[in-house]
Formats: structure tokens, C-alpha cells, sequence
């Protein structure tokens, strides 16, 4: 059976034709199957009878099974979706006044380590498919319009997706492209490319096939000012350095629906928060158009590493804005419900060991003591 939420417009046209069928009948699923959230194919009335019942011989739509729903306090949303043998991802729903912002998974696991990242902790278990990719934006999407009252095809709750979740996405670039352009289209989910955002710990070459293919608003986890650091913070620095993602950035914006990049920077107290990193940084992004998105630090087991206090978090903003650089401070989100950002593990089963080798042997961090 095909699940056809593995496949973007191209795709099912494909698909529909070899079954003999004209090509508009491919739009004709996209608008029943992701605007209107239909999995069954004897509801999608506007298909001759015949070709229903071939789907249904033929093909699915299915999402990953949901295996818990929580709440946060704060609204927030997260559901825990099973995507089999014993793995499984999570996907969170942010509401705020002028928008709803959905972080999706790419993967089960993780595989880049970052020190500060719970998910990196639980090892990498696989891939991600692009109907496990789009299935989440599927089920969000029409769960919360049942939450909601919302019953009009063209209203939507999801105005913003951020692949932010578990998972490096580029690492899983095959099947994150399909799922992107299912998030543009206008049969499915019709989003600007300004409202979709992947983020990326930067890995060069996938950052600029991206560019080529299906460029989207672009986030890169920085999170450190020098090559030192952050070989420590995000291993995947030692492959590619800041100098070749810098580069790479500058290239990302010919092709980018926004004139900046958005540099994530999570907060670490005595690590990488003193004023003289900031101005490291200054001279780092010099030359990128960019705005910086410091993120304070969601403490999890065993990770030794702590949360900036919030004077110092305004003190490093202060010095990024005096330089002219945007810069904001993300307000913490679902940590009553593991939902924050760094703390999306889930019940991930780590086949790599990655957890038991970290134990006790993380190494020590030089403390940020310049003024």
C-alpha cells in the first residue's frame, strides 16, 4: 500500500496517471488529503467511484499513531506520535496572539551530540520518512481545528512551521524536500516560504542544496563565537568551521524568501554568555545579514550545564543590539511538559550507546570569565 502522504504533488501525479488516471485528479487528493484532513477514500466524493475503490486496493494516508497528548499550562501542545520499533517522535504546537508556530521532527533521535540538547543525548535511531515528516503537520493541524471549531477549508490554525524538533533536518534532506513543498503548496497547506523554517547545526553542503531546491527561511544553531567553543558544543563545527558556514549563510541568502539569517544561541551560564563573547560574535557575523535568537538553556539530567541568569542574558543582548544586530530572547514554552526547546527526547530507544558512554566523562567547559 502507497501512503500517499509520503508523496508532494509531483509525486501523486505520478502516481495517479499510472493508475490511468488524468493528472488534475492528482490536486483533487492533495486538497481533500491536506486541506481537509481526509484519510478515507470513500469520503473524497468529488472522485469517480472507480478510482476510490482503486486507492483503496492501493494506497493509504496514514500518520504516525499518537501515543500521548499533553497540555501545557501555557497552551502549549505536544504530542508524542509512535514511529515503530520501539521509537518515537514528538511534535509541538506553540500558540501566541499573531500566530501558531508547529515544531516538527525530522528524525528519531539525533545524531550531532550537542552538549546542551537532551535529544542529542538519546542517540540517533533513524530517518524519518516524508509522511512522518508531513503526517505531523497532518495531524496538528486538524486536531487543533477540531479543538478550535474550525470548520472552513481555507482557515487555518498552523500559520508557521519550524523544523526545530528532534533531529538534524538537513541530515534527512530526501525526505524533508517532498514535505516542504507539500507545505507550500497551495493545495495543501498553502504557507509562505518567509513562515516555513528549518534549522540546521550546519551542515555546509546540504545548506546550500537546500538553496538550490526549496529554499525556506534558514536558522542556524550557532551558539558559540570561536571554532574552540564550539567544536566542544556542537561537534559537527570540527567537520565544518565557522569560516565555511559563515560563507555558507552569505550564499543561503541569494536564494532566501528573508534578507537574514536567523542565528539561534542557547544560553549557557559561565560557558558562552559573557559580554566579550558577544562582541566575538559581532565580528563573526559581520559580513551576514542576521538576527540572533538567544535561547535560555532547559536543564536536563546530567547534562553540568546551567541556565544564564536573566541579567546576563540582557547584558549579551545589549552588546548584539548596540552593534545594530535584531535580537531577541525566546520566551520559555511547555518545560511543565518536557516541550521547551532542548528537551524534545521522547521515549527514543538509543541503539548507539551515545547515553551510557557520555555518562561522566563530559568534558569540562572553560568558563566565560572575560568582562
Amino acid at each position: 500500500m502507497r501512503n500517499l502522504l509520503d508523496l508532494d504533488a509531483a509525486g501523486l501525479e505520478a502516481f495517479v496517471t499510472g493508475l490511468g488516471e488524468k493528472p488534475f485528479r492528482a490536486r483533487q487528493l492533495l486538497r481533500w488529503i491536506h486541506r481537509r484532513g481526509a484519510a478515507d477514500f470513500a469520503a473524497m466524493t468529488e472522485l469517480a467511484r472507480s478510482l476510490r475503490a482503486r486507492l483503496e486496493q492501493t494506497a493509504c494516508v496514514k500518520a504516525p499513531p499518537v501515543l500521548s497528548d499533553s497540555t501545557s499550562a501555557d497552551g502549549t501542545r505536544k504530542w508524542l506520535l509512535d514511529v515503530g520499533q520501539g521509537n518515537a517522535i514528538e511534535t509541538v504546537f506553540i500558540p501566541e496572539d499573531d500566530r501558531g508556530t508547529l515544531c516538527v521532527s525530522s528524525q528519531a533521535g539525533c545524531a550531532m551530540n550537542c552538549l546542551f540538547c537532551s535529544t542529542g543525548r538519546q542517540g540517533f535511531n533513524r530517518n524519518l520518512t516524508t509522511a512522518e515528516i508531513i503526517g505531523q503537520l497532518w495531524w496538528a493541524e486538524h486536531a487543533l481545528r477540531q479543538q478550535f471549531g474550525i470548520t472552513a477549508e481555507n482557515e487555518r490554525v498552523i500559520s508557521n512551521v519550524v523544523l526545530m524538533g528532534m533531529g538534524e533536518p538537513l541530515q534527512n534532506l530526501d525526505a524533508l524536500l517532498p514535505a516542504l513543498r507539500l507545505m507550500l503548496d497551495d493545495n495543501a497547506y498553502g504557507l509562505s516560504r518567509r513562515r516555513v523554517t528549518v534549522s540546521t547545526s550546519g551542515l555546509v553542503q546540504q545548506i546550500d542544496k537546500l538553496a538550490a531546491e526549496c529554499p525556506v527561511a534558514l536558522a542556524v544553531s550557532l551558539h558559540a563565537p570561536n571554532d574552540a567553543l564550539r567544536d566542544r558544543l556542537v561537534p559537527l563545527n570540527r567537520k565544518h568551521p565557522l569560516a565555511e558556514l559563515m560563507a555558507a549563510c552569505r550564499r543561503y541568502l541569494r536564494h532566501a524568501p528573508r534578507d537574514f539569517v536567523t542565528f539561534e544561541y542557547v544560553m549557557l551560564d559561565g560557558v558562552n554568555d559573557s559580554p566579550g563573547q558577544a562582541r566575538e560574535l559581532v565580528a563573526l557575523v559581520r559580513d551576514v545579514p542576521c538576527k540572533f535568537n538567544l535561547i535560555p538553556f532547559n536543564p536536563f539530567p546530567g547534562s553540568g550545564l546551567a541556565r544564564s541568569p536573566a541579567v546576563r542574558v540582557r547584558q549579551f543582548a545589549e552588546v548584539l543590539m548596540q552593534a545594530g544586530i535584531v535580537t531577541t530572547t525566546r520566551k520559555t514554552r511547555g518545560d511543565d511538559i518536557a516541550a521547551a526547546c532542548g528537551q524534545l527526547a521522547g521515549e527514543v530507544r538509543d541503539r548507539t550507546g551515545l547515553a551510557s558512554r557520555l555518562a561522566g566523562r563530559l568534558p569540562p567547559l572553560v568558563a566565560a570569565t572575560e568582562s
